[in-house]
C-alpha cells in the first residue's frame, strides 16, 4: 500500500469516475485504475463500484482512514517546516455564510500580514454541510453554529448574537419594533429546517413559552433565508449579523423577546491533532473576533483579544 493508491481512491470517491479522477490528479486514467486495483488486491475487497463510480461499503471505510492518514502526513510536514521557518502549509477552513460576510475579509488580511506562507482555502456553507467535511478530514477547522453534539468534534465558543426578525415593510410585523414569541406565532415566517442547531434552539425557546411557531417555508441557509425576506417573500427569523446596520432596503429589523442568543463557535476534529498552521489560524480567528466583533454592533465576543 502506498500514498499514490490512497490518493487515487480518494480522487475517484470525490469525482465519481476514473476519468475525472485522472484529470484531477493530472495523470492518465490507466494509472488511476492500476493504483485502485492494487489497493483492492492488498486489502482483499472491492472498493469502487465500477458501474456507479461510487465507493462500496468497504471503500468508504478505507477512504475514511485514508483521509485521516493523508491529513496526518500533511500536518507532520507543516509542523516540521514551521519549526525551521515561519508558519507554513495549507489550511482548509469552513465558515457559515452570515459570519463569513464580515469575518473572512479580516482573516484573509490577517493571514497575508502574519502568515504569508500559509495557503488558506475557504468554503462557505451551512453547519449541516460543514460538519461532515470536518469529520471526514476534508476541512481542518470550521466556524459553525453551536451547540454541536458529536464526540469527534472539539468546539470553542467565539461569540454570541441576538436572533431577530427581518420582515418586508408591507408585512404587519413591520409595524412593531419588538415582538414576543406569542405575537410572532400568529404569523407565518421563514425558518431553518428542524434538526439544525439554529432551529433546535428556537424550538426549545418556543416550547418554553408554550407557543408553536408557524412556518411559511424551511430553508437550510441563513443567508438565503435573509435574502428571501429582503425580497419580500416573508419574514425570516435570522441572526442579527445577517442584516447589518449599514444595510438598508424595503425591510425592517424587529427584535424578538424570549429567544436565547445564537452561539457561533470554532470546531476542529478531535481525532486529528491540528497542525501548526491550523493552530495559528484558529488563534488569529479568535483575535479577530475579539477585536472586530464589537464593531459589528450585534456581536458579543466570548474570548478577549490576546497578544
Amino acid at each position: 500500500m502506498d500514498l499514490r493508491q490512497l490518493h487515487a481512491l480518494l480522487a475517484v470517491a470525490e469525482h465519481h469516475s476514473f476519468s475525472a479522477a485522472a484529470r484531477a490528479l493530472h495523470t492518465v486514467q490507466s494509472n488511476v485504475s492500476t493504483h485502485v486495483a492494487r489497493l483492492e488486491q492488498e486489502v482483499g475487497s472491492t472498493l469502487i463500484d465500477r458501474a456507479e463510480g461510487e465507493l462500496t461499503v468497504e471503500g468508504a471505510i478505507v477512504a475514511d482512514r485514508a483521509r485521516r492518514i493523508l491529513a496526518e502526513l500533511r500536518a507532520i510536514e507543516d509542523d516540521l517546516i514551521s519549526l525551521r521557518d515561519d508558519v507554513s502549509g495549507t489550511v482548509r477552513t469552513g465558515v457559515i455564510g452570515t459570519t463569513a460576510r464580515w469575518l473572512v475579509p479580516a482573516v484573509l488580511n490577517g493571514v497575508s500580514a502574519e502568515f504569508p506562507r500559509v495557503e488558506l482555502r475557504v468554503i462557505e456553507a451551512t453547519t449541516t454541510s460543514l460538519l461532515p467535511q470536518l469529520l471526514s478530514d476534508r476541512l481542518d477547522l470550521a466556524v459553525i453554529n453551536m451547540p454541536v453534539d458529536d464526540p469527534d468534534v472539539d468546539t470553542d465558543v467565539l461569540f454570541t448574537e441576538e436572533r431577530i426578525i427581518v420582515t418586508p415593510l408591507a408585512h404587519p410585523l413591520a409595524q412593531h419594533d419588538r415582538v414576543d414569541l406569542a405575537e410572532l406565532s400568529s404569523h407565518q415566517i421563514l425558518l431553518p429546517p428542524q434538526g439544525t442547531a439554529f432551529r433546535d434552539e428556537i424550538d426549545t425557546d418556543a416550547r418554553r413559552a408554550r407557543v408553536t411557531l408557524s412556518t411559511r417555508a424551511e430553508v437550510d441557509g441563513l443567508r438565503l433565508l435573509t435574502s428571501l425576506a429582503f425580497q419580500g417573500f416573508a419574514p425570516a427569523l435570522v441572526p442579527a449579523s445577517a442584516a447589518p446596520s449599514w444595510l438598508e432596503g424595503d425591510w425592517k429589523r424587529v427584535n424578538v423577546e424570549g429567544l436565547s442568543p445564537r452561539i457561533v463557535g470554532l470546531a476542529t476534529p478531535r481525532r486529528t491533532p491540528p497542525s501548526a498552521p491550523t493552530r495559528a489560524l484558529a488563534d488569529l480567528i479568535r483575535r479577530i473576533v475579539a477585536a472586530e466583533g464589537p464593531a459589528q454592533a450585534v456581536i458579543s465576543p466570548a474570548t478577549p483579544a490576546t497578544d
